[in-house]
């Protein structure tokens, strides 16, 4: 029996507890003691053979080496269906947590609000070390050295608002362990996690989870739950197949390829068809992978008989492979554990060979079950052995996602050194995350090396995602503190990494906000790899204050190290001095707010807003005339025209299909092709905007004009300024395409400077938006609800309410439950959860996910209307003007 040595906090003694549970504690009471000090659980020792089983840090650094033994993956899944559980059973196969408590600990939920409300709100990183036997890797066709293996392991939250923590973890990631559960099916946010994966060109395997709910609290029988499981899969392919990528090939996940898994997480143990397979191939005398496809699909068996057949004959012998050989005999063992019936257990552990320890057989009910179930199909085996199998190797991967993740020259020595995952090349390493210090205010960088090698000390080169290649915007050298691998709570230090592994660094904090590319010191002609695009957008925001007028230094840092340590919160300050926080929904602004107060101020008290919401700015149809603005001299006019961009566009921009950086020929073939322009006036983009790749863009459309790149720098800088604050509220431009159509200057060009130049241009961007039908866009959710048929009435009543319109519902086959799609408005959406739980008395439960903007019908410049009432919120709020400055102020007659 395991002897578990635990150290005590604060005390130099240390309590051997392991003896049977008659003597020393009793089973509840050490599973309690294991489980509070969970992560402090050191070393296991099996008292059999005294074998340490936990590995060194040096056996870790010897195996990163090995980059065809490295699988870097992400858990990826809905909220609520089992990642963590899951993993802590591969955390449990490496050693690092008793098997007895995996599924109870949550290992890698390592906050303290994480453990409290039972959901993952940051992806933890952990490096596993597992030596594979020989036996489970001889049908292994890939390249590989030795029996070694380092995982590298995410675990993400599922939670709609922290989709962003997906992102972050998926770029640093090659493969994806998509986790289902299988009475609620493939769900809203299961969808949006495997089209991010996919858009990063991830590879992923799918596990059928919570299958002990199959036999303990729904009692489903086989075929019922094949065919459950069936639909679940297929639902999956789906997806998968609609995202698809010529380069990764087939992404869809077959049963019978041992691609999926079937698993019970929080009892520990899972299949795939292969484990069966060799279980009945040696005694039936069959070849493995032919009874593997007989375990799947339509594919019958009758022992009476002995003969398979494509369709049942309708005896009452005559089931399904799958139910006959996999679902049946596992229902029989959980069954005869759960009636105590250990007479008829024992002899049929014997065929299995399964051998249960004297103490373990001494256990009853469902502590017995989990046993007995861990013991004949531990999890760890067949998630480890699907994982090496079918996800990439980092020297695999990197070769198909060089394209999708390095911005320069496909054919330069930085991309060929990406594609090789080779050690000895430059240093190119993806910062995708910070992650808060033990001390106070302190963070590490964490990220993934794609070439070269990182070291303690070593000097490098750090590209924020403002850096443009040659210029000196966003770029700093400085020292690598310290190289530490993440490990759940706690780090190791190393020496060096190589690539094809993440790497947590000490001492970049103060030069990296979000995210970066690392690069040797001398590698001056190094491009950035590609920022990562975020499926939700920070539309929730609130404004901040400091309850105490001397805390504000502390508020103004604590914003600070609150916009690092989440990849998507946006912390700004205001022209009216407003410090406000963007967050993707009311969960996700709750606990960085809770953060902002708690860890980054230091307890300080803070007031907060109630929420607003973020608007966007836009037009409805082409200028009704070109619109003129002189420069403050009186020697320079623009003239300019607005219109809207065509549909798709601006969510093309927003996916990064078309960008700033793109080739021009390039864009200018998907704009012609797909949106219709011609393609000489495609070439003439000066730039997009806000922020330099917002949805908004400048066209040149005039013919022969003199010095007219000598003012081009000063017009991008003036409809950077003006599409930033737009002239109706002063919110964020989308979907207006801006045409310069004239422009007449001053031949002395001290006269048309900057200073002259960069407020006229503001000015006729005004005046162009006002002439062309200004309207609001608001941004909407899509909300999905599972709920009972006797709920909906309640449903559909609470969303007429909040302007909110359903526009699928569907009952889930086999199941009682209806799915509901709806889109809400996120102005309404506040307090949404509770008002439909009120009104379903909780048998509803929404997801809501930003999905798109929509326009507003009425005019934001009639006072009275939806929309004008809006407006008038907004400059309230802001400090501004009552009345929107008339058009007779920003154009000049001619």
């Amino acid at each position: 029996m395991p002897l578990y040595i635990i150290p005590i906090r604060r005390s130099k003694r240390w309590v051997a507890s392991g003896c049977s549970p008659s003597r020393r504690f009793s089973e509840e009471r050490r599973r309690e003691q294991i489980q509070s000090l969970g992560a402090d659980l050191l070393t296991i020792y099996s008292s059999k053979d005294g074998k340490l089983v936990k590995f060194t840090v040096e056996e870790l650094r010897r195996i990163m080496d090995l980059k065809h033994n490295i699988r870097n993956m992400s858990v990826i899944a809905h909220v609520d269906h089992g990642k963590s559980t899951l993993t802590d059973s591969l955390v449990a196969a490496a050693g690092i947590i008793a098997q007895e408590v995996a599924g109870d600990v949550r290992m890698t939920d390592t906050r303290q609000d994480e453990a409290e409300r039972g959901i993952t709100i940051k992806s933890t990183g952990i490096s596993l070390y597992y030596e594979m036997a020989d036996e489970s890797l001889k049908n292994f066709k890939g390249e590989r050295l030795g029996n070694e293996y380092l995982i590298n392991l995410i675990d993400s939250p599922g939670h709609v608002d922290f989709s962003s923590e997906v992102t972050a973890a998926l770029r640093i990631t090659d493969g994806a362990l998509v986790v289902v559960d299988c009475v609620e099916g493939v769900c809203v946010q299961t969808e949006t996690v495997l089209r991010q994966a996919l858009g990063e060109r991830i590879r992923p395997v799918l596990t059928v989870n919570k299958m002990d709910r199959c036999f303990l609290e729904l009692q489903v029988e086989g075929e019922e739950a094949y065919q459950t499981f069936s639909r679940v899969i297929e639902n999956a392919n789906v997806i998968m197949a609609t995202y698809e990528d010529p380069l990764l090939g087939d992404v869809q996940v077959y049963p019978e390829k041992g691609t999926v898994a079937f698993s019970a997480g929080l009892h520990g143990w899972a299949f795939t068809l292969t484990n069966f397979a060799k279980m009945y191939a040696s005694k039936f005398g069959v070849d493995e992978n032919k009874m593997m496809e007989r375990l799947w699909g339509e594919n019958y068996f009758d022992p009476a008989t002995k003969k398979w057949t494509t369709k049942s004959t309708g005896s009452p012998t005559c089931k399904r492979g799958f139910v006959q050989f996999c679902y049946e005999p596992i229902k029989q063992i959980i069954n005869t554990c759960m009636n105590d019936q250990k007479d008829k257990l024992w002899p049929m552990l014997q065929k299995l060979k399964v051998n249960m320890k004297s103490e373990e057989k001494e256990l009853t009910g469902k502590a017995l079950m989990k046993r007995v179930m861990q013991t004949w199909l531990p999890a760890s085996d067949a998630l480890l052995e699907m994982m090496i199998f079918h996800l990439p190797s980092p020297a695999k991967a990197q070769k198909y996602r060089v394209e999708n993740l390095y911005e320069g020259p496909l054919d330069d020595i930085y991309a060929n050194a990406i594609r090789n995952c080779d050690p000895e090349g430059p240093l190119m390493l993806y910062v995708s995350k910070m992650i808060p210090a033990s001390d106070k205010g302190r963070f590490f960088a964490f990220g993934r090396v794609f070439s070269g090698k990182v070291s303690t000390g070593m000097k490098v080169r750090i590209m924020g995602p403002n850096y443009v290649p040659g210029q000196k915007k966003d770029l700093y050298v400085k020292s690598v503190q310290r190289t530490v691998i993440w490990m759940g709570k706690k780090q190791e230090s190393v020496e060096d990494v190589p690539c094809g592994n993440t790497v947590a660094m000490v001492g970049l904090d103060q030069f990296i906000t979000k995210n970066a590319t690392l690069t040797n010191e001398k590698e001056v002609d190094a491009h950035p790899i590609r920022a990562m695009k975020f499926s939700v957008s920070p539309v929730v925001r609130v404004a901040v204050q400091c309850k105490v007028a001397s805390d504000l230094p502390k508020l103004v840092e604590g914003l600070k190290r609150l916009a690092k340590s989440d990849p998507m919160v946006v912390c700004a300050i205001e022209e009216s001095g407003e410090h406000i926080v963007a967050g993707a929904g009311e969960l996700h602004l709750e606990i960085c707010l809770k953060d902002l107060q708690e860890d980054f101020m230091g307890g300080a008290e803070i007031i907060v807003s109630d929420p607003v919401v973020s608007f966007r700015e836009t037009v409805l149809e082409k200028s009704c005339r070109t619109v003129m603005s002189k420069s403050p001299n009186k020697h320079n006019r623009l003239y300019m025209e607005a219109r809207p961009m065509e549909d798709g566009l601006a969510e093309a921009i927003d996916e990064g299909r078309i960008g700033p950086r793109d080739d021009p020929k390039a864009r200018s073939k998907i704009l012609s092709e797909e949106f219709g322009w011609d393609k000489d006036l495609a070439k003439k983009i000066w730039c997009f905007g806000p922020e330099t790749t917002g949805p908004n863009m400048v066209v040149d459309m005039c013919k022969g004009v003199q010095y007219l790149n000598e003012i081009k720098d000063s017009v991008v800088a003036g409809f950077q300024w003006a599409s930033k604050e737009g002239a109706v509220a002063e919110e964020n431009m989308r979907a207006i395409c801006f045409e310069v159509c004239d422009v007449v200057l001053h031949a002395d060009a001290i006269h048309r400077g900057g200073g002259q130049v960069i407020p006229t241009a503001r000015r006729v961007i005004y005046a162009s938006q006002l002439t062309a039908k200004p309207r609001l866009m608001e941004p909407v959710y899509l909300v999905e609800i599972q709920a009972p048929e006797q709920a909906l009435g309640g449903i559909y009543g609470v969303l007429n309410q909040k302007r909110g319109h359903v526009f699928e519902e569907m009952q889930r086959p086999g199941t009682p439950l209806y799915n509901i799609k709806a889109y809400l408005p996120v102005i309404e959406s506040f307090g949404f959860s509770s008002t439909l739980r009120a009104a379903t008395s909780g048998q509803a439960f929404p997801q809501c996910v930003f999905d798109h903007w929509d326009m507003l019908s009425s005019d934001p410049l009639e006072p009275g209307s939806q929309a004008g009432q809006i407006v008038a919120d907004i400059r309230k709020r802001k400090g501004l003007k009552e009345q929107i400055t008339p058009l007779s102020e920003y154009e000049d007659k001619l």
